[in-house]
């Protein structure tokens, strides 16, 4: 852990390793008129209200309105978080943040006519505006993305009595953030500085990466006692909200909850029934990377708080950042030299808020707006994994200088579903340039076990969330009650099944529903292993020099929302409606994992 009394105050980073919000704003005065104008255009929207279904004219000049205050109060939004985010000690950034949000949720509320007065026009006369308004043709898949839930919308005054229910609706979820993060107390437990601390969520997982096994059985079973304290009322929690998204998937007329949380992005109800099914036809290889670990580790027993522990130690590679950025070039360079050209762009035009420093926001991100530079906010040390987070967050800012220089603002954003995809590929690129250039035994199988690891906890953990999570819905819809006593039975049985008999079977993780928060978020956490997995099949492409790869890939970081997720990745060479794509995926681990296991076997 870093210690904070040794950090930078903010004034004090090197400014060319800090990123240059004066490309958005050139000064606080500058964002205050900017702010104004977007206020002032409130009774603008409100003015749009009823004339959007009067003749294709209204229409188009409501589209355009609308989009054209949000295109303005995205940069306002994008300045005032960035500039909290690098220190959020400072009062003022943190006050221009919270009037930013409060802009934006009032933007919000003027505008939420829009959808219900789309869907108000006829389908016939919604073509024929659309046919009679050139001007209107661009807007076609976004009005589709909307009048595609015309048979699941409500009339206007059952929606109205619908969306005034929120709070209560929330409860639920609400009670679960208020009771895990504020009102839980957790028990004391020792560090590896060898001091007795509070235990916190955030502590929590870097003391199950300690290399100290006591340390990490101590973590484990002191987290689990305390969510065991409150099990009961958890299971309450979380069955309101199943049965929040089963009732609001019934009175929309959907065939389940399942249905209407992928109708958002229209994805195919086979895309989660294949990935269920796949993964759980190469549970064996799971198995193996378990028994595996176990053999490393030395164990007579291996326990759920071992799996997060290192196996290789630190490897004996580092990158200063300096170094990392010309790694990172030499690794991505199988995607082009245009690619190239752009990362070079954010690499020298401080677009990227290197080091670490006091108040500074934790972890990594790729920000910023339409009509921003694709920022990130590092907190860099000297290692592989930072080379890895560079590569991962320079992805995503690709993916948005591609998507923001080739879309109108109307498709100038990506969904979800295919978000991590231009990040993980990445990544997999990293991790075959590293294979192929490290002969180190021990630096190979560091960067192997990364590899597995991250599938590991990706496609193999966040599909065991989603078939829980299909399973607790379809109970409910059933009428069964999720009661703790029924979900932590089948929960310990779905987590042996998944990890295999070389794992103890620790009574504790029977519990662990208890304390993930995504299954609050309604059939959300399948688009890791997805992802994931078609990452890891495009990376596998390109890498290879696959005729059409890297120009199919290159597409896909310029489509932005133009079409349906699915439709833009089969235009990438991923069908994910078919499995192909996630039996590459599983071939590629077993031929890393077979090599891990050779490197084992000749130490």
């Amino acid at each position: 852990m870093t210690d904070a009394s040794h950090l930078p105050n903010r004034n004090d980073v090197p400014e060319e390793l800090t990123w240059d919000l004066t490309k958005i704003f050139k000064d606080d005065a500058a964002w205050e008129a900017a702010f104004k104008d977007v206020q002032g255009e409130l009774p603008k929207l409100e003015q749009l209200k009823g004339t959007l279904g009067n003749s294709s004219t209204t229409l188009l000049h409501g589209i355009k309105t609308i989009l054209g205050v949000y295109r303005k109060l995205e940069s306002v939004y994008v300045y005032a978080s960035m500039k909290s985010d690098q220190d959020t000690n400072n009062s003022t950034y943190l006050a221009l943040d919270s009037r930013a949000s409060s802009l934006y949720a009032k933007v919000a509320a003027a505008t939420s006519f829009f959808d219900p007065e789309v869907l108000a026009i006829d389908e016939k006369q919604l073509a024929h505006f659309i046919a009679n308004e050139p001007d209107l043709a661009q807007y076609k898949h976004y009005l589709e993305q909307i009048t595609r839930q015309r048979a699941h919308v409500l009339p206007a005054e059952q929606e109205k009595l619908l969306a005034g229910a929120q709070d209560v609706f929330s409860a639920s979820q609400d009670t679960f953030n208020v009771l895990t993060n504020s009102d839980m107390e957790y028990p004391f437990v020792e560090n590896e500085d060898g001091e007795m601390v509070r235990l916190s969520n955030g502590l929590y997982s870097i003391l199950l990466e300690s290399t100290d096994r006591e340390l990490r059985q101590g973590a484990f079973e002191a987290m689990y006692q305390t969510y065991g304290q409150f099990k009961n009322t958890l299971a309450t929690t979380l069955s309101g909200e199943i049965k929040r998204h089963n009732f609001m998937a019934q009175v929309h007329h959907y065939q389940d909850a399942k249905e209407a949380a992928l109708s958002a992005n229209n994805i195919p109800h086979v895309v989660y029934d294949n990935l269920i099914k796949a993964v759980n036809e190469h549970l064996p290889l799971l198995h193996r990377y378990v028994k595996l670990r176990k053999k490393i580790l030395g164990v007579e027993k291996l326990h759920t708080w071992d799996m997060y522990a290192p196996l290789t130690g630190e490897p004996k590679i580092s990158y200063t950042y300096d170094e990392a950025r010309v790694e990172a070039k030499k690794a991505l360079a199988p995607l082009g030299p245009d690619y190239l050209e752009h990362v070079d762009e954010i690499f020298n035009n401080r677009y990227i808020d290197v080091v670490e420093n006091k108040g500074k926001r934790s972890g990594a991100y790729s920000g910023g707006g339409y009509d921003t530079p694709p920022y990130e906010l590092l907190n860099w040390q000297d290692n592989i994994n930072n080379l890895y987070t560079l590569v991962h967050e320079t992805g995503h800012s690709m993916h948005s200088w591609y998507t923001r220089h080739n879309q109108e603002y109307v498709y100038g954003a990506y969904p979800i579903f295919v978000a991590e995809i231009a990040s993980t590929t990445n990544e997999n690129i990293l991790t075959e340039y590293l294979l192929k250039t490290q002969t180190d035994p021990e630096v190979r199988a560091f960067i192997l076990n990364y590899y597995l690891d991250g599938f590991k906890g990706t496609i193999f953990r966040q599909t065991q969330f989603a078939e829980f999570e299909q399973w607790i819905h379809e109970q409910d819809a059933a009428g069964q009650p999720l009661t703790s006593e029924v979900m932590s039975d089948f929960y310990g049985k779905l987590n042996q099944r998944y990890y295999g008999e070389a794992l103890t079977k620790d009574p504790q993780i029977a519990d662990e529903w208890a304390r993930i928060p995504h299954f609050y978020y309604n059939y959300y956490v399948y688009q890791y292993s997805t992802g994931f997995a078609a990452a890891t099949t495009l990376a596998d492409g390109v890498t290879k020099g696959k005729e059409g790869a890297q120009e199919a890939y290159i597409n896909y970081l310029k489509s932005g929302s133009s079409m349906d997720p699915i439709d833009t990745m089969k235009q990438a060479g991923v069908d994910m409606t078919e499995t192909a794509y996630l039996d590459q995926a599983f071939s590629i681990f077993e031929e890393r994992l077979n090599e891990l296991e050779q490197l084992i076997d000749h130490k």
